[in-house]
């Protein structure tokens, strides 16, 4: 179902805070990237930061990074291209990153809500009251597994079978925030 309208089911009141996926949600997916000079925002990146900001929302980061477990990136890489991140976006108030592979049977890599339920955790705030943002369906299902709020943002190398199964979607990052923020101002919402 498509964001934007008032009273929207599933999205009453405004979010107690909004997480973002971070590779092919808040920059372009470089595959494994380890390099900061290589972090490209989406189009409505910033924007749509800034939008959860103004309402006084708190912003987390919640994305898997296997490249750590397949020595292809080290710890320390992905934290400078979160270093990058931040200059180009502002600090996130949390960050959750898995670091383990598809066969590691972790509990935080999406598509399990580890990562959603830690940073709801360290923000103090009820996954349920959470909206949770990514452009694939593992992004939604970590987020249907936490009781969260998910959203798609489709990208040329989302499936089309991840667009159809999911609940609610948004042509770009900015309408998926606003339609997110905008969600309270129906009967009911909190304004």
């Amino acid at each position: 179902m498509p964001l934007g309208h008032p009273g929207l089911p599933g999205l009453p009141g405004l979010p107690e805070a909004v997480l973002f996926d971070r590779d092919g949600t808040l920059i372009h997916d470089v595959p494994y990237n380890g390099d900061p000079d290589r972090v490209r925002l989406m189009p409505g990146a910033r924007a749509a930061v800034d939008a959860v900001r103004a309402r006084g929302l708190p912003v987390g980061l919640v994305t898997n990074q296997s490249g750590i477990a397949r020595g292809l990136l080290t710890r320390g890489a992905v934290q400078a291209v979160h270093k990058r991140l931040e200059e180009l976006l502002g600090p996130f108030d949390v960050r959750a990153v898995c670091p383990h592979g598809p066969a590691d049977g972790c509990l935080c890599r999406k598509p399990a809500p580890g990562l959603i339920r830690t940073v709801c955790a360290a923000l103090g705030v009820d996954p349920r009251r959470t909206a949770v943002l990514g452009d694939i369906g593992a992004d939604l299902a970590a987020a249907r597994a936490a009781g969260a709020r998910g959203v798609l943002v489709p990208t040329p190398v989302t499936h089309p079978g991840e667009i159809a199964a999911a609940e609610r979607t948004a042509p770009d990052l900015l309408t998926a925030v606003r339609g997110v923020l905008c969600a309270s101002a129906g009967p009911g919402g909190d304004h």
